[in-house]
């Protein structure tokens, strides 16, 4: 029973319901205190979601003058979202793992709540790295129709998925596109913030991190990680997740233009990667992602990585062991092979990641050295988390 009114809450508080659900979840909730005290935060979470929109010209005061319909589209991800739904589609069953590893290792912390200021990474502790999951997911959130879950403003314009200058974009991506449906941003034109609006996506998401991590510092860890939790389960519970047609749909975010499938294998690395560097800070063992889980980031990451070498680059052999592992050809399609080069699976999607150094890898080369260490060198930059 505790399991199943769990899955209940999120449409319960949101009035989504089935009938017959009230009469459970509020039975329950008077012999169960956690599940009384998460219907408590849900319930204030919809209560946000109702509010007028407060005066001002902000980012938050925007969107809340959308809670209506962000509040129709939250509600239809909690009725999807309860027992017995259709799992996650393939392309979304890595995020489902990476935030379900996540939200075990959080609940830890009830019984420690001070090692919530743990330091993680670039500064950040605990609660930091969870606030930039937040805005991380927000770029795709937002792309797909979901209600905000922070009301941290913004200096310099729209999250990264809208468009930077003409032309601009990474070698090999293409420009970027104007907000969700390839008109003008209206975000990014509001408020005076025509300025950071042309910024490059790396500056806007650079000052959109910064203050979404600010603004969560303000509030209660536990608020944090239900603002993450919210636009997580969320995002799981759209179609998209679930739907490998809809999810076939291309956007730009962050400088990529790929299929939505691909956006939400990305959301999923970044978390897995996070989940990790939360781990180590705390001294717990992060199991690895699923051998299915690391095929898809494996394959997302040979495909990034050999647009970004170009095909003028020396073809390279990149042949990647273990179980999720395959083998590559990346750059030209000159032959013969220039160089061949062998790599761990987790030492190569960390590498990717940023959570590697090159010296700090082991490695078989054969080959031109030059080539080998141009794809090497090529995935290190890659990393932005």
């Amino acid at each position: 029973m505790h399991e199943e009114v769990s899955a209940l809450l999120a449409a319960w508080a949101l009035g989504a319901g089935m009938p017959g659900d009230d009469a459970r979840v509020r039975g329950h909730l008077h012999e169960c205190a956690p599940c009384a005290a998460e219907a408590r935060r849900l319930r204030e979470t919809a209560r946000l979601l109702d509010e007028p929109a407060p005066g001002g010209t902000g980012r938050g005061a925007g969107r809340k003058a959308n809670a209506g319909l962000a509040r129709g589209r939250l509600m239809a991800a909690a009725r999807a979202a309860r027992p017995g739904q259709v799992p996650p589609a393939a392309h979304a069953a890595p995020y489902a793992g990476a935030v379900a590893c996540l939200d075990a290792l959080l609940r830890e912390l009830d019984q420690a709540p001070a090692r919530w200021g743990t330091p993680v990474v670039h500064d950040w502790d605990v609660q930091g790295t969870v606030a930039h999951l937040v805005a991380a997911d927000e770029v795709l959130a937002e792309r797909l129709g979901l209600a905000p879950v922070t009301e941290a403003g913004t200096g310099l314009g729209p999250a990264p998925g809208a468009r930077p200058p003409e032309g601009y974009g990474p070698q090999g991506y293409g420009p970027e596109e104007y907000g969700p449906e390839g008109g003008t941003d209206p975000d990014a034109l509001s408020g005076g913030r025509a300025a950071g609006a042309r910024a490059p996506w790396e500056v806007r998401w650079v000052a959109r991190t910064h203050e979404v991590v600010t603004y969560e510092h303000t509030r209660p860890p536990a608020e944090t990680r239900e603002a993450w939790r919210t636009q997580a389960h969320g995002l799981l519970a759209l179609p998209e997740a679930g739907d490998e047609q809809m999810a076939a749909m291309a956007t730009t975010l962050m400088g990529l233009r790929l299929p939505v499938a691909d956006h939400y294998v990305i959301r999923a690395f970044e978390t897995w990667v996070h989940t990790r560097d939360i781990g180590r800070a705390l001294g717990r063992t992060v199991p690895p992602p699923l051998p299915e889980h690391l095929q898809r980031f494996l394959g997302l990451a040979v495909r990034i990585l050999d647009l970004a070498l170009g095909p003028d680059a020396q073809p390279v052999l990149l042949s990647v062991e273990g179980e999720a592992g395959g083998d590559w050809v990346l750059g030209s399609d000159a032959e013969p092979i220039a160089a061949e080069l062998v790599l761990e699976a987790t030492d190569f999607l960390l590498l990717i990641g940023g959570r590697q150094d090159l010296d700090e890898i082991a490695r078989g080369q054969a080959g031109d050295v030059a080539a080998s260490q141009r794809l090497l060198e090529t995935a290190t930059s890659l990393a932005w988390l």
